[in-house]
């Protein structure tokens, strides 16, 4: 099976697929197959099946709305795990990944594991749960992986998600048939990541990871989220998408994000509810003084910036619909003030010395002097910010960027309109 992988790699049978993932780098993509084979070879001593790929993401808009059944604006990236795979039929999933030691997940041990959360494992297993949950037949198949990693850890472009969706893609194709639709395998990496690895994540970072291309999603109903595709050629607009790394680290900030929705939750029980969505914003205004005695101000202005920013991803997506593209700048600019004032997720509660992300803004700021714009980056509080950048500044902004955050810290990322795949 591994000779012929290599062989139809070798052939270019996989290079529409490769182009639509990596676009023009054809033969860096195939360098890259043919080393995560190598490296499932050395691990495990057989031969691959198959290569997969599974997208970080991008927010777009909707800042920390997705956990209220908002509306979001994502986008897949051209930064991925790849991964070779293969049924071991042991009924155990063993995981490699460079740098990092062996995960070993027994399928017939699903039921959560305090001592695994926040690690792979308990992605692993959250995952193949679910879909057992679901009538996978799991089994005593078992499964080995191989996995290499183009998206950085920490980089605000979803390492977790990309992982959480190749896991389900892997077992969904290999396992079932690939009868999950890319929502189903978001759902269920949000089913993992809430339950077994103890984050309570909404549900953007998978959809948009499993969709790929850029999405407008309403959560409204989050069983059946309507996700529409949205076409944006930023290039053609004249402009490059860029994930700033502040150089904090968000690593050990669960308690930052948890306390979001639960300030939110505080505020939903003053009227019973468990999320904004089903709060028209006129009772909320109406109630403020109820609210902020029982929920405190921090709560009330961050229901403040998620109404507001319900609305702004609406009108993120209109404006591309319609190709005004200055008119999507502005809003970003606007979601960008609303994070930073009233969500409050980009220094963390405390801190004085270290405010890196808030720097990172600032420096991106003065650099683009008026032009473009710049905003915090998914999770926010640590990890990274998001450009958009003038073509024509591009150079001289990576520069000043990489001048005080230190090389690398700019990537300038394309959006791929593929998300979690079978490559071969």
């Amino acid at each position: 099976m591994e000779l012929e992988l290599k062989a139809r790699l070798d052939r270019g049978e996989l290079d529409e697929t490769l182009g639509l993932l990596y676009g023009a780098g054809l033969e860096e993509a195939r360098a890259r197959c043919h080393r995560v084979m190598a490296a499932f070879e050395t691990a495990f001593g057989t031969a691959p099946e198959a290569l997969f790929s599974a997208p970080g993401r991008t927010e777009l808009g909707g800042n920390h709305t997705d956990h209220q059944r908002g509306r979001v604006l994502a986008a897949g990236v051209d930064l991925d795990i790849l991964a070779a795979a293969a049924v071991n039929h042991t009924g155990v999933v063993r995981f490699w990944s460079e740098g990092y030691p062996m995960i070993v997940v027994d399928l017939r041990e699903l039921e959560p594991k305090k001592e695994e959360e926040n690690t792979s494992a308990a992605l692993i297993r959250g995952v193949a749960a679910r879909m057992a949950q679901l009538g996978c037949p799991l089994g005593d198949l078992g499964l080995d992986a191989a996995l290499i990693s183009s998206v950085p850890g920490g980089s605000g472009l979803s390492s977790s998600a990309a992982f959480e969706v190749l896991v389900g893609t892997i077992l969904d194709h290999l396992f079932w048939d690939g009868k999950r639709t890319p929502v189903e395998i978001a759902q269920i990496g949000q089913y993992a990541e809430n339950v077994y690895f103890g984050k309570p994540c909404g549900l953007m970072d998978q959809t948009a990871s499993s969709v790929g291309g850029v999405v407008a999603i309403d959560f409204a109903d989050t069983a059946k989220p309507v996700v529409e595709a949205i076409a944006l050629d930023l290039a053609a607009g004249g402009y490059a998408l860029c994930i700033l790394d502040s150089g904090a680290d968000h690593a050990d900030l669960t308690e930052e994000y948890a306390a979001i929705t639960k300030e939110l939750a505080a505020v939903c029980a003053c009227f019973g509810k468990k999320v904004l969505r089903e709060i028209p914003e006129e009772d909320f205004l109406a109630a403020l003084p109820k609210v902020r005695a029982a929920a405190g101000d921090r709560a009330v202005l961050r229901a403040f910036h998620v109404y507001a920013e319900n609305r702004r991803a609406g009108e993120e997506a209109q404006a591309l619909r319609k190709g005004d593209l200055p008119r999507f700048l502005r809003l970003v600019r606007e979601s960008g003030r609303s994070s930073a004032l009233y969500l409050q997720n980009v220094v963390p509660a405390g801190q004085t010395q270290k405010q890196e992300l808030l720097l990172t803004i600032a420096l991106a700021e003065r650099l683009l002097e008026g032009e473009g714009a710049v905003r915090v980056h998914g999770g926010g509080f640590g990890g990274t910010a998001q450009a958009f950048v003038p073509l024509e500044r591009l150079e001289a902004f990576r520069a000043g960027m990489e001048a005080v955050l230190g090389a690398g810290s700019c990537h300038v990322v394309t959006i791929r309109p593929v998300g979690g795949v079978q490559i071969g």
